[in-house]
């Protein structure tokens, strides 16, 4: 169905792409794979429109077609679903308006019953059953995804890219999505599939590129090829082990909390974490991870309950507070939350430690602040063509090492991940477990929220299971396994 032959896109001091090849099958499910920053991305972009100054061709059905603009993509029946969801929604629009945008716009009058069956038509053929009168803002994480799916599909949709899709997704909604896929492959649909899940491209795709630094490295038949390959060519080096091996030595507790409740998703949290410990808190999507990270951050309202930090009852009303107590959030949609894209790497390194760089008349002191910005750049290895460059044309493992720096330059003592590799690759995730384990050596205490069970099972000391935004089971991680995380996740007593 398509083809995309000496594909080539520069940015300021970057080629992102050079010279690639990739076709894509009519009714099959293409896998798209590579570490951050290896073009995949950016390639989609051009094939959705995003981008217009690329060099190449792009072939429809054997046809040469000119793609400059995400409207012309659309007329070609090509639509992206991205991976930052609430950049592609209107929040304050209702469920079957942003479905329903296009036709909206291109109509005099409007009936809201019928833009509401049909949006409701939509979501139903998903299986997703969400109230299309319900705005965007009071939706999950998981319904805006799949709110997204239905607007792609709502036009005709003749190849569908999915940009790590199933990141916000439990594993009932990643098989909803994936009942999909099969029935749209029926259908003739082609599915270009960019995860890092590689499970996932086994289970639903039929062929799987890889590139590497904006070239093309490989393309396979799934059946022909194996995970262990895939990431050897990734990486451009043999694979090795996923998790750091040694332990911290776990010392006296650093922080306490007692009956903590948010009056809205947690309730009566009682954990404590300890000198050099890293403690899970695992569950399904939806379980409650973020709200209780949020809540020990001062990001939401705290009811009741006590946080104690080194024996002391403190007050962490906000997360200004929560900072100078030491204690520091790693979000997880590090987009909205976690950086400021616009700005370049040195500001948004430097934007939670201001006051170590400011002068006399509050004057920023630059010189300084670029300083410490290179030196975090090469601590954590931040690939960047500069300090000065924008944080948003840095790939995703890139952007969450620039979220983790920011509080680095501090003197946190409690850190909080929430799923800190979501939407990153293996390589970029070696590099944050080694920077977890190594905050854990300096005897930091660690939070470590997430619903991908391998990394549970492979980081941490000790998990909480949360169900319902409840703390249902304390589990020692060396005497679990991901069925008994499982078996308390999904509400067993």
């Amino acid at each position: 169905m398509i083809e995309l032959n000496n594909i080539s896109i520069d940015f300021p001091g970057v080629a992102a792409l050079k010279d690639v090849d990739v076709t894509i099958d009519k009714g099959k499910a293409h896998a798209l794979i590579g570490a951050n920053g290896a073009g995949k991305s950016t390639l989609m972009k051009v094939l959705s429109g995003a981008y217009d100054h690329y060099r190449g061709e792009i072939f429809i059905e054997g046809a040469k077609v000119n793609i400059r603009s995400p409207k012309e993509a659309k007329q070609h029946g090509i639509q992206m679903v991205y991976q930052e969801v609430d950049a592609a929604l209107i929040p304050y629009l209702t469920v079957a308006e942003n479905i329903m945008q296009e036709r909206i716009g291109q109509k005099l009058w409007i009936n809201w019953k019928t833009i509401h069956k049909q949006a409701a038509d939509i979501l139903a053929s998903l299986q997703v059953f969400i109230p299309t009168e319900k705005r965007i803002d009071q939706l999950t994480l998981a319904e805006k995804q799949m709110v997204l799916i239905a607007k792609a599909i709502s036009d005709e949709c003749r190849c569908l890219i999915l940009d790590e899709p199933t990141a916000p997704l439990s594993h009932a909604e990643t098989e909803e999505l994936f009942q999909l896929i099969r029935l749209l492959k029926q259908q003739g649909v082609a599915i270009i599939f960019i995860s890092h899940r590689l499970p996932e491209l086994f289970e639903i795709c039929e062929d799987i590129t890889v590139m590497r630094n904006g070239s093309w490295v490989m393309t396979k038949r799934v059946e022909d090829t194996s995970a262990n390959e895939v990431i050897e060519q990734m990486l451009g080096k043999k694979l090795a082990e996923q998790y750091p091996k040694s332990r911290a030595k776990i010392g006296e507790p650093i922080l306490q909390v007692s009956g903590l409740s948010d009056g809205r998703v947690v309730k009566n949290l009682s954990i404590h974490v300890s000198k050099g410990e890293i403690v899970g808190i695992s569950g399904l999507v939806g379980a409650g991870k973020t709200e209780i990270c949020q809540a020990l951050f001062g990001a939401s309202p705290q009811t009741t309950g006590v946080i104690k930090l080194h024996g002391k009852k403190v007050n962490i009303s906000s997360p200004t507070k929560a900072v100078r107590h030491g204690l520091v959030l790693v979000p997880e949609e590090r987009r909205k939350e976690g950086i400021v894209t616009g700005e370049s790497v040195a500001t948004n390194l430097s934007v939670a430690n201001v006051n170590r760089f400011s002068r006399l008349f509050g004057w920023m002191d630059r010189r300084a602040e670029k300083r410490a910005a290179e030196h975090m750049i090469e601590q954590l290895n931040i690939v960047t063509p500069s300090a000065e460059a924008k944080v948003e044309h840095l790939s995703g493992g890139n952007q969450q090492k620039v979220v983790i720096g920011k509080w680095l330059m501090g003197e946190a003592e409690v850190y909080m991940f929430d799923e800190p590799t979501k939407g990153v690759d293996v390589g970029a995730k070696r590099e944050i477990f080694d920077l977890i384990a190594r905050l854990a050596n300096e005897d930091k205490g660690i939070i470590y929220a997430s619903s991908e069970l391998d990394d549970v099972l492979g980081m941490t000391d000790r998990v909480y299971v949360v169900y319902d935004g409840e703390v249902v089971k304390e589990l020692d991680t060396a005497a679990t396994n991901e069925a008994e995380i499982l078996f308390y996740s999904t509400g067993g007593k």
